[in-house]
């Protein structure tokens, strides 16, 4: 029994076989890039912003991924050990580069709650930035970090032991809690850096089961009535472990997520329904 999740055994037998013949993270990692149209998006940024309510593109987009989620629970999977397990709970990693630095950064994570409306992640994600960008050196992860590598062959040896605890279901709350590689989502802005969206691997330990990186914005051609039209979109670079559900299912649930970034407005309420992963 795991602390972060619990194990599925209802699942499409082809899940547990595709778990079985891809026992490693690595060999199950499908790459895609979707591109949200963003000018709808932006006209209402802007518009909360004259009201004094400053909304970042970064919680907009988990606002929206929290919802789809609601939606299609099977996107909140992740597989260790060949075994099948749904997340007890909603955590999202990311980078936070420090005050005053342009290159150095520190990576934890943030619980949200499904039922969270889009001020709910704003206001979560601005205390989160705010504690780590000024004190990155007094959370949870940085201090793990400091500890495996204050003597020497520690850091050897307490990673071996943590990837066999985390394989056998051993790792403690207080570890999980910490790690940012036990997450449900793993979200890079790199449009905040000024970068392109890249495909970022989805780490073999912990339970990163999708990673997604945001880019500069980019026109992307469209046909409109016999025309070439090009439409400013957010590109995002999405990398999924392909065991946790079917592809049609990954395309079915990013074409909600893209529905409701041009409809940003359903996310300023709680979800009407959360629904439960049906293999539970």
């Amino acid at each position: 029994m795991r602390a972060d999740g619990k194990r599925l055994k209802n699942t499409d037998p082809m899940y547990t076989v595709a778990a079985h013949i891809m026992n490693r993270r690595t060999d199950a990692l499908n790459m895609a890039t979707i591109d949200i149209p963003i000018d709808t998006a932006q006209n209402y940024l802007n518009a909360k912003r004259k009201e004094g309510v400053n909304i970042s593109h970064m919680a907009l987009f988990l606002a929206a991924y929290l919802r789809t989620v609601c939606d299609f629970p099977e996107l909140n999977r992740f597989v260790v050990n060949k075994r099948i397990y749904a997340h007890n709970d909603f955590w999202v990693s990311l980078v936070v580069l420090k005050s005053g630095q342009d290159h150095e950064g520190t990576t934890s994570k943030v619980k949200l709650e499904l039922t969270d409306t889009v001020f709910d992640v704003t206001r979560k994600m601005e205390k989160y930035i705010d504690e780590n960008r000024h004190a990155a050196e007094n959370n949870g992860t940085e201090k793990m970090i400091k500890f495996l590598l204050s003597v020497p062959g520690v850091l050897g040896l307490g990673v071996g032991v943590f990837r066999f605890m985390d394989k056998h279901g051993l790792l403690p709350r207080s570890i999980l809690s910490i790690s940012p590689f036990h997450n449900s989502l793993f979200i890079s802005n790199l449009a905040s850096i000024r970068t392109n969206h890249i495909y970022h691997h989805c780490y073999e330990f912990g339970t990163t089961s999708i990673f997604v990186t945001l880019g500069n914005l980019r026109e992307v051609p469209r046909r409109v009535k016999g025309e070439i039209v090009f439409e400013r979109c957010l590109p995002l670079g999405v990398v999924m472990d392909e065991r946790i559900c079917s592809g049609s299912y990954f395309a079915s649930a990013f074409r909600r997520l893209r529905h409701l970034m041009l409809h940003p407005e359903l996310l300023e309420v709680p979800p009407e329904k959360v629904t439960k992963d049906p293999c539970f």
